[in-house]
């Protein structure tokens, strides 16, 4: 099983911008002392669910700041931007990394940044295909050219090349069939959402082997991942009384943050009960409740690899103290158990 730490950089409270940003940068640097093997970031527009605006700037400080753990984007929204800046940019990452970088990217909501940044709601709606498509051959080839609906140009040099062959490693965000039909055509993996229970996170594992091997590609060559909410405390009614606390009032301001940029109306859960949900699929309690409910979901899915949201107590000092009990108490207890297997 491989854990990594997820970070949105959250706003649970006004305040200094700057304050949940460092915070979010000194859980990544807390989490490759803690002994995880990666470190995500968010990235968000506009809005004080998350206020890390680029998600690969993000990563490329940590990286940095770090000497072993794997640093990833959890996502870059591609609709936002153009394929070849990001391939750039990752790129580049890939090679004064030492390979240490992963760019996860998706399609992203239909929201006002497609009108901020000029990219438009056909990007979002018909061009992901083409977007992605394009990014995969600016990191496979040596010269990209282009002669599409959405990108058209001249063949151009990839400059710099990545160092990772054949890529550097891409995951893609998946939270309908379509897209992950399209990820497997790609042979790229999954990252599926905190929304998702076992069942949905299943579902879309055999979606993705369905059109994995109707394309002529091993369903089992890639590792999928899925993000879930983490926290950790001397008993799992603690560890829910602290997320039930935050959690709630940050979901009800951040996910009602979001404009649409069609005017679109979209639905948003109840955050009382969002978080009960949360709580209930996801590793929350005491450690051997973690330990339980991982490895459970990765029995019922498949799934072995973990992003642990782990601010969900809205409070830097209680991020930090939750990444090293995960790594203290939960990870080697992980260890240990499929040692045993």
């Amino acid at each position: 099983m491989r854990l990594g730490i997820f970070l949105l950089a959250a706003q649970f409270d006004a305040g200094d911008h700057g304050a949940v940003l460092t915070a979010a940068m000194d859980a990544g640097i807390a989490a490759e002392e803690a002994g995880f093997d990666e470190a995500w970031i968010a990235e968000h527009h506009f809005v004080p669910y998350g206020l890390c605006p680029s998600a690969v700037t993000f990563a490329s400080m940590l990286l940095g700041r770090t000497h072993r753990i794997g640093v990833g984007t959890a996502i870059s929204v591609l609709s936002n931007q153009h394929p070849v800046a990001l391939g750039e940019q990752t790129a580049l990452l890939d090679q004064l990394s030492g390979g240490r970088f992963t760019l996860g990217v998706g399609r992203g909501g239909p929201w006002v940044d497609l009108e901020v940044f000029g990219t438009g709601l056909r990007r979002h709606d018909e061009a992901f295909a083409e977007s992605l498509d394009l990014l995969m051959r600016w990191l496979t080839h040596q010269r990209v050219g282009a002669d599409g609906e959405h990108f058209s140009f001249r063949k151009v040099p990839v400059v710099p090349r990545p160092r990772t062959y054949p890529h550097p490693p891409v995951i893609v965000a998946c939270t309908s069939r379509e897209t992950a039909s399209l990820a497997a055509r790609h042979g790229l993996p999954m990252l599926l959402g905190m929304h998702a229970d076992d069942a949905e996170k299943a579902a879309m594992v055999r979606t993705y082997e369905c059109a994995a091997s109707a394309c002529g590609r091993d369903p089992k060559a890639v590792e999928h991942a899925a993000a879930a909410v983490a926290y950790v405390a001397d008993t799992r009614r603690e560890a829910v009384e602290v997320l039930r606390r935050a959690m709630p009032k940050w979901l009800r301001r951040g996910l009602s943050a979001h404009v649409t940029v069609d005017g679109r109306q979209r639905h948003m859960r109840d955050p009382v009960e969002y978080t009960d949900f949360l709580c209930r699929i996801h590793p929350v309690g005491a450690p051997s409740d973690c330990v339980r409910r991982l490895s459970r979901t990765a029995e019922r899915t498949g799934i072995n690899r973990f992003l642990l949201f782990a601010e969900g107590a809205g409070v830097g000092t209680a991020t930090l103290e939750n990444v090293a009990r995960l790594g203290k108490e939960v990870l080697p207890a992980l260890q240990k158990q499929e040692a045993a297997h």
